[in-house]
């Protein structure tokens, strides 16, 4: 039989071979800690579970629901955005439910994409903001991740040496893997530039509660004046109140990519289930103390970590956001590369992370860490590495990192 084009154009999801040896090793009987996937480990708000208790099984609810989201919905999100941004939005044509952040962005992928046509993406990035548009026919060419002053020249030279002409450009601040946090002056460099080369501005604001400096929320792309001429913006409920597996996302922004994204949705799905919608709709109208309490855990994690590597001679650059540390590879280790890093880490340590040439090849020197254990099992972590690295010389003596593996 032979390959499909769609499969053939993604590459090998590296992740699965270290969950493989993760599950084998797991089967032996080892206690892995997982600091890999960013999978939230805290519950849900209780009075969003009580809310979703309380709609299942009512009349009615069990069928069909609305693509774009119920409109209760859609008018909690525009509250939220006015409230957290100051940012106005049309409930009816400037906002869409989606199912999660990551369905949002592949559909929006096949909605704008023909084939060949190129996208502008970050490398190293969240995989579905390269792998959406693959799927979709497009072409990706990398642009820089760190949201600084030089990122504007390396994105000229993209668009310069880009046949054909971009049609999009992705951003996501706070970061996914790398934490790095945009300011509003850098937004609004991106949409000058971005109208400047008639770009199709795409922005992923999942991480936008999870900050630790409470001086400095993350913004929206959408705070800049005129920013809604050209940009659509997605966010999640994943991380902010810890339902990842509810799958409930919007998109907002832009009106005109807004409509193409519902009009590929309306063929594709109908919508969340009803109860799920109505027990989002609790969670952005209601208490944010939950909230406040989710980005108390992430930072005490985060120091836990950040003061435990240390003590192992593995130096956490602090990030300032997200619920993930991008961390470079010991310089001993580097060699191998981070993929071949990860596997030793579950195989030596009982440690998963995630490797960085899963994010794209400028992330193979790095590894991912994220917050989703509690600190004694990170602590945990940082002792069974230390131990790893103390027998290292003696037990690696038959492995070279000279070059990079794969």
């Amino acid at each position: 039989m032979t390959d499909f084009h769609r499969i053939k154009r993604l590459p090998p999801y590296v992740f699965e071979q270290v969950n493989r040896i993760k599950a084998a090793a797991r089967a032996n009987g080892a206690d892995i800690i997982d600091l890999g996937m960013g999978n939230p480990d805290l519950d849900a708000p209780r009075h969003v579970i009580e809310k979703l208790v309380e709609t299942a099984g009512k009349p009615r609810t069990d069928r069909y629901s609305a693509s774009k989201g119920i409109a209760g919905l859609r008018r909690a999100q525009a509250n939220y955005y006015q409230r957290r941004f100051g940012v106005s939005l049309n409930p009816d044509t400037q906002v869409v439910a989606t199912l999660g952040s990551k369905e949002g962005f592949a559909n929006m992928a096949q909605a704008i994409t023909a084939p060949g046509d190129v996208v502008l993406v970050p490398n190293p990035s969240y995989p579905i903001h390269a792998f959406g548009f693959l799927m979709a026919g497009g072409v990706i060419r990398s642009v820089p991740a760190e949201p600084t002053p030089a990122f504007f020249p390396a994105a000229e030279r993209a668009m310069q040496h880009s046949i054909p002409k971009p049609v999009a450009l992705v951003v996501c601040y706070p970061s996914n893997p790398t934490a790095y946090v945009a300011s509003l002056d850098f937004y609004r460099d991106l949409v000058a530039f971005a109208k400047k080369h008639e770009l199709i501005l795409l922005s992923d604001l999942a991480y936008a509660e999870v900050y630790f400096d409470d001086a400095n929320p993350p913004p929206s792309v959408l705070q800049v004046p005129g920013a809604i001429d050209v940009a659509v913006e997605f966010t999640s409920l994943s991380k902010t109140f810890s339902m990842a597996g509810w799958r409930m996302g919007f998109a907002v922004g832009n009106e005109r990519l807004l409509a193409a994204l519902t009009r590929v949705k309306s063929y594709l799905d109908y919508g969340a289930f009803t109860p799920i919608q109505v027990a989002a709709t609790a969670a952005l109208n209601g208490p944010e103390e939950c909230i406040h309490e989710m980005r108390a855990t992430y930072r005490r994690r985060r120091d836990a970590m950040v003061d435990a590597f240390q003590k192992t001679g593995w130096d956490i650059p602090v990030p300032s956001a997200s619920m993930f540390a991008w961390v470079p590879i010991p310089e001993r280790f580097r060699g191998l590369g981070s993929l071949e890093f990860s596997k030793l880490l579950v195989e030596k340590a009982d440690v998963a992370v995630a490797p960085g040439i899963g994010f794209g090849e400028h992330g193979d020197d790095y590894v991912r860490i994220a917050l989703v254990e509690n600190e004694q099992r990170i602590r945990q972590a940082a002792r069974n590495i230390r131990r790893f690295f103390d027998n290292a010389d003696r037990t690696l003596h038959n492995v070279v990192p000279m070059q990079k593996v794969g």
